[in-house]
């Protein structure tokens, strides 16, 4: 088995993640890549017992891969998902952050959870991204137009709304007065989403989100569609500009440019245990059931 390793260094528990990750490398002997600034870094801090393969970046990585491995938050993860993009490795999140709703390997069960991907004992949760198109879209934008958690349009350099008008398959929807708006696939509904009020959607749902960011019409409420819709954005701004975000990743683009967003063409696999499915991540990250009634 071949497995890539990509992270990021928290002083706080980092060094304890690596020694239990090294430890349950070495009963299974699988062959390891660390991603070469993480390597660079786990090297300078004297945490690798010996000399490992590295790779770079997305190019270097292909079909001969089991698992990636990501390590951090879930920042990481969706910094993960643009190293992946469409090779359809699955990838694993240990939690080195805080919440964890992608990261749900928690530094206390790596021992006990990692053994299970070389014994086939987990299951593959399939994602659905979001990808952008617009009239004078960044060129470097053109390989990572995509997103795993959201796409978000918001205003610029002004503390005065802006106002999204909003079509659903051609036909006109609403027009947002608001500071910005959320296009969320179901991964993301746990995110920015659902701090705006937005609904928890399971993962496996084929919908998507629309949830408006601090709306001045009132009755502007979050609306669940289809995710086979394509949403057409045009924003308006006392600024000459407004920022995209497709989910840490952000340009600025002009006012009243036309933008389209719909489904990507692949999906990013994430594996799932038994032990840490999506409801009881929920549960646990949420504290539902915390109420002493249940």
């Amino acid at each position: 088995m071949k497995i890539a390793v990509y992270g990021q260094y928290y002083k706080d528990n980092t060094d304890d993640i690596i020694e239990k990750l090294l430890r349950v490398f070495d009963s299974y002997n699988p062959e390891i890549v660390f991603e070469s600034n993480f390597y660079n870094v786990l090297n300078e801090k004297g945490l690798l017992d010996k000399p490992f393969s590295v790779f770079t970046g997305h190019e270097e990585l292909d079909e001969g891969y089991s698992m990636f491995i990501s390590i951090g938050g879930d920042g990481t993860m969706l910094r993960a998902a643009t190293l992946v993009r469409n090779k359809n490795i699955p990838i694993i999140g240990i939690n080195a952050g805080r919440l964890g709703f992608l990261a749900t390997i928690q530094e206390e069960n790596i021992e006990t959870l990692l053994p299970l991907i070389f014994e086939n004992n987990y299951k593959i949760s399939p994602r659905t991204l979001l990808t952008i198109d617009y009239e004078g879209k960044d060129p470097e934008m053109h390989d990572l137009d995509y997103a795993l958690n959201e796409v978000t349009v918001s205003r610029k350099d002004t503390t005065s709304m802006i106002t999204i008008e909003t079509r659903l398959n051609g036909e006109y929807l609403n027009s947002y007065w608001a500071d910005g708006l959320i296009i969320s696939t179901p991964t993301g509904s746990t995110g920015y989403s659902l701090s705006c009020g937005g609904p928890v959607l399971m993962p496996d749902v084929n919908s998507l989100v629309i949830t408006p960011i601090a709306p001045h019409n009132l009755n502007a409420r979050p609306l669940v569609i289809p995710d086979d819709t394509e949403i057409e954005l045009r924003v308006s701004s006392r600024e000459e500009q407004h920022l995209i975000s497709l989910d840490s990743r952000i340009v600025s683009v002009a006012v009243e440019t036309v933008l389209r967003i719909k489904k990507g063409g692949f999906k990013i696999n994430l594996v799932e245990f038994p032990q840490e499915k999506f409801l009881v991540t929920l549960r646990k990250k949420l504290l539902w059931g915390e109420d002493k009634r249940n």
